[in-house]
């Protein structure tokens, strides 16, 4: 297994290649949890993510005749992009296998850095596929994601820098998906007792915590999760071995739990992540007592910011709602003229501001007399919602569960 002195050589192979991405205090979230809390930004990172550092490693210690073969890959878009980047820093040749329903700005930087994408398959692990038999095939050497020493040696320089900003760091909170930057960084600071590592997976999408419990990787039961990034359904025999190797305990966070950690990594520290950049910040929020047991420094690893426009409306959407600032309703009542005009007029006067209108006027649950009114609007949090709620009953408005 890979220690301390892999990471710190790792780390000389990146100067000039990766940036040093900063640390910022967050003091809504130092306020929640008790204990000084720490961004590190590494969606500040050249590519948008923390792999760059891991595919570069790897790339660069690659021989003369490997990268004259050229390389392959499989990513839903960062691993592409730190692959793109480090093949045209190095000259070589590279191919990368993407999912068909990949993020199409990931995609687009992908290409921009000069790599062939072919597009196969609805998930990592199908590209993964595909990438393995084009190696086979054609002789191009498997640059993966997470499972290479290399690879996961060099996601954890993260873990150096953080040593170097926050030398009283107690807590690391990592986003987990194959396992690569949370393993690398537990192998960075295995000499360093007082720090712990707690590793974050999307509920959705949760292959360690099975996969810790059995002592082997297993596969995740479920895939379904809007953090793209770490939507892994098996870990990587090498990062596995690492994380349990130093007990590195791993949580699970919902989707509203990652759309509500996107919403405030945006508004309290202007910051735009990725969901899956975010699971670490969705942790604290969901459970903020488990990280102020050790008393100290918390930093959490923002991993990556590549986040579709498309997705982050969406995602913004669903934290607002999550956070009780944006209200869904459909009202049932009597179809008359004036109905919809007095219903928006109710709802200004208690405070809500309406985004979008549905009128319906036939459905199973409507009477012969009746429409559906499909209201959105924004709200000021959960009390103004349930006072709305509970004033348009008040008012004999008719709600539909």
């Amino acid at each position: 297994m890979i220690g301390p002195e892999d990471v710190r050589a790792a780390a000389g192979l990146l100067t000039g290649v990766a940036e040093r991405t900063p640390v910022r205090y967050s003091r809504a979230l130092s306020e929640l949890v008790g204990v000084p809390v720490h961004l590190k930004c590494e969606n500040l990172q050249r590519t948008g993510s923390f792999k760059i550092r891991g595919a570069y490693v790897r790339l660069v210690r690659l021989s003369d005749e490997e990268r004259a073969r050229g390389v392959v890959a499989a990513s839903a878009g960062n691993h592409a992009q730190g692959v793109a980047l480090a093949a045209r820093l190095l000259g070589v040749p590279a191919v990368v296998f993407m999912p068909t329903g990949a993020a199409l700005p990931k995609v687009d930087a992908t290409r921009a850095y000069g790599a062939q994408v072919v597009h196969v398959g609805s998930s990592v692990d199908e590209a993964l596929l595909a990438a393995q038999e084009h190696a086979a095939s054609t002789g191009a050497v498997l640059v993966h994601p997470f499972d290479h020493e290399d690879v996961d040696a060099g996601q954890g320089t993260v873990a150096l820098e953080v040593l170097e900003q926050v030398p009283d760091v107690r807590t690391l909170v990592v986003p987990v998906g194959g396992g690569g930057l949370v393993a690398g960084m537990a192998a960075a600071v295995a000499d360093r007792p007082g720090v712990r590592l707690v590793g974050v997976q999307a509920a959705g999408a949760a292959a360690y915590p099975a996969s810790l419990a059995a002592g082997r990787p297993v596969p995740a039961a479920a895939m379904s999760t809007m953090a793209d990034g770490i939507a892994i359904g098996l870990p990587g025999t090498v990062p596995f071995e690492l994380v349990q190797a130093h007990r590195v305990a791993v949580r699970t966070v919902s989707e509203e739990d990652l759309s509500r950690a996107l919403l405030h990594v945006a508004e309290r520290s202007k910051l735009l992540v990725e969901p899956s950049g975010a699971a670490g910040v969705a942790a604290l929020l969901a459970d903020p007592q488990a990280f102020a047991s050790d008393g100290g420094p918390v930093v959490v690893v923002l991993s990556g910011g590549n986040v579709d426009p498309l997705l982050l409306m969406r995602v913004l959407r669903h934290g607002l709602a999550a956070a009780g600032r944006y209200l869904q309703v459909r009202v049932r009542t009597v179809d008359r003229p004036g109905a919809l005009a007095a219903l928006l007029q109710d709802l200004a006067r208690l405070g809500g501001n309406v985004v979008h209108v549905q009128h319906l006027r036939t459905g199973a649950d409507l009477g012969v007399d009746e429409v559906g009114i499909d209201v959105q609007l924004e709200t000021t949090g959960p009390d103004h919602c349930a006072e709305v709620l509970a004033r348009l009953r008040e008012q004999g408005y008719r709600l539909a569960p």
